[in-house]
């Protein structure tokens, strides 16, 4: 009985111990300030790993109604918080590479691009690689890139019959990467190595697997073929800086302004760093490109009312310029350029953007609640999702280029962060302009020279791609008009 007392005395000792302890907690010591967001429920360890990998836009739609616009999801010992929204991105978008920054969340790209490159260097020389891009992307070079469009899409169609049924989606890939090689890789590439350039980068591209973002260097077959077409890719360019130096030539492409571009200090590119920038180049705008050429054409051949303004507006362009197209005709083409960004809000090929947090910020809903987000935390925002958003865009499945008009502009009415296919603020696309040139080159010759049918159903999106694209074939029947 005296044991048993002592044992009941310390227990309740030790319990008064804990209730003081917590009533001095919550009383006399200040509580923390920090609100942070709200954690997705997952399993133990692998928190919401199996959803994730599932399919994230899936997750965002199931979690969004229950938690808002911002919340975190654990993945083993790291924390992902999403950003969904204009409200609540700004800080994504504009805030500097020193507070979030992309080189660690994009590492992955390394063995592809290569190293000395992009995400292999640090910042300064990063914005230093970036501005080489900007230089080889503007008007005048964007004006001589054209001329090259143009005439790639003018060959490619030529070899169609007088009528006939295409997959359009496999046809718009391979015009994209012949005009991709003409304008980016140059005139060696296009006329002599187009096929051996083209299988090698078939394998760079399936070296990016969905494990290559965790394990990028995982000894897998496909990592193997991705290296050794990284190497072969590096020997053929070398020999074309080597050949073109050699020779003092000079030509109209990417390739060329990548071997003229010095950094700050004087230094002249390396062979190594040119083959990096071009790969770099190649997988930013090939995929975006033909990916978003399908989805504009499936939309437009699906929808009278826009396929009927575009080809007006052709007409009416053809009656002030005649057959001509070049970079000045195709800036006119607001029509047009309505439908392709239509299509690209509804299907943006980069379905994530990511970030790594290096100091703590707070953001602020729609709604009012402040939330604080601690550093080191991975930030997410999803062009996919948040272009679908209905407080932005107004029954925003359904396909309306209108509502980018004059007068409506839904995707500036809630801020400069309400539409982001292309991205925004410090890490915009700077392939942008290029992209919806090379579009609409395609789009105006086919409009002009083939009555076209889409014959196959409406297509559905591939979410297992790593660049999320259009699933199985487009099947069009196309009959060419009888020109004057």
């Amino acid at each position: 009985m005296e044991v048993d007392g002592r044992f009941l005395s310390t227990c309740l000792l030790l319990a008064a111990t804990i209730l003081v302890a917590k009533l001095i907690s919550a009383f006399i010591v200040p509580k923390s300030r920090k609100r942070v967001p709200p954690v997705m429920k997952g399993w133990p360890l692998i928190g919401g790993l199996y959803r994730f990998l599932k399919g994230p836009i899936f997750m965002l739609r199931e979690e969004y109604p229950k938690l808002g616009s911002v919340f975190t999801l654990k993945l083993f010992h790291k924390n992902i918080t999403f950003l969904i929204g204009p409200e609540v991105s700004a800080h994504f978008f504009k805030a500097p590479e020193s507070d979030l920054s992309q080189q660690e969340v994009y590492q992955f790209n390394v063995p592809t691009f290569g190293p000395g490159v992009v995400f292999d260097v640090d910042y300064s020389v990063r914005q230093e690689q970036f501005r080489f891009f900007t230089e080889a992307l503007r008007v005048n070079k964007l004006k001589s890139y054209v001329n090259q469009m143009v005439a790639e899409a003018e060959d490619y169609f030529s070899k169609w019959g007088p009528s006939g049924e295409v997959d359009l989606k496999y046809e718009l890939e391979h015009l994209i990467i012949l005009t991709a090689s003409r304008c980016l890789l140059g005139r060696e590439v296009r006329d002599k190595l187009f096929d051996d350039v083209s299988a090698l980068f078939h394998d760079l591209d399936n070296g990016m697997l969905p494990i290559s973002v965790l394990f990028p260097y995982l000894p897998i077959p496909a990592h193997k073929r991705r290296d050794q077409a990284r190497k072969k890719l590096a020997e053929i360019f070398a020999t074309i800086i080597a050949s073109r130096k050699s020779a003092n030539k000079s030509e109209d492409d990417m390739l060329q302004c990548f071997i003229d571009s010095k950094y700050k200090d004087g230094r002249q590119t390396t062979e190594a760093e040119v083959t990096g920038l071009l790969i770099a180049a190649l997988f930013a705008g090939q995929h975006t490109s033909s990916i978003t050429s399908t989805w504009t054409g499936a939309y437009l051949l699906s929808n009278n009312q826009y396929l009927s303004a575009v080809q007006e507006e052709q007409k009416k362009l053809m009656e002030k310029h005649g057959d001509k197209v070049d970079h000045d005709v195709l800036a006119e083409m607001d029509v047009l350029y309505r439908c392709i960004k239509e299509a690209l809000r509804l299907h943006p090929p980069l379905i994530m953007l990511l970030r790594s947090s290096h100091s703590d910020f707070s953001v602020t809903t729609k709604e009012g609640k402040e939330y604080d987000i601690p550093k080191g935390h991975i930030i997410a925002t999803s062009p996919a999702f948040a272009n679908r958003l209905g407080h932005i865009f107004k029954d925003p499945d359904r396909y309306d280029p209108d509502r980018f008009a004059v007068g409506r502009e839904e995707d500036k009415v809630a801020g400069a962060f309400s539409y982001i296919s292309f991205g925004g603020g410090r890490h915009g696309c700077l392939g942008e302009p290029f992209a919806y040139l090379q579009i609409k080159a395609i789009w105006t010759h086919l409009l002009r020279n083939f009555d076209l049918e889409l014959v196959s159903p409406f297509p559905e999106i591939d979410w297992n791609a790593m660049v999320v694209g259009v699933k199985g074939k487009v099947m069009v029947r196309y009959k060419r008009k009888e020109l004057c």
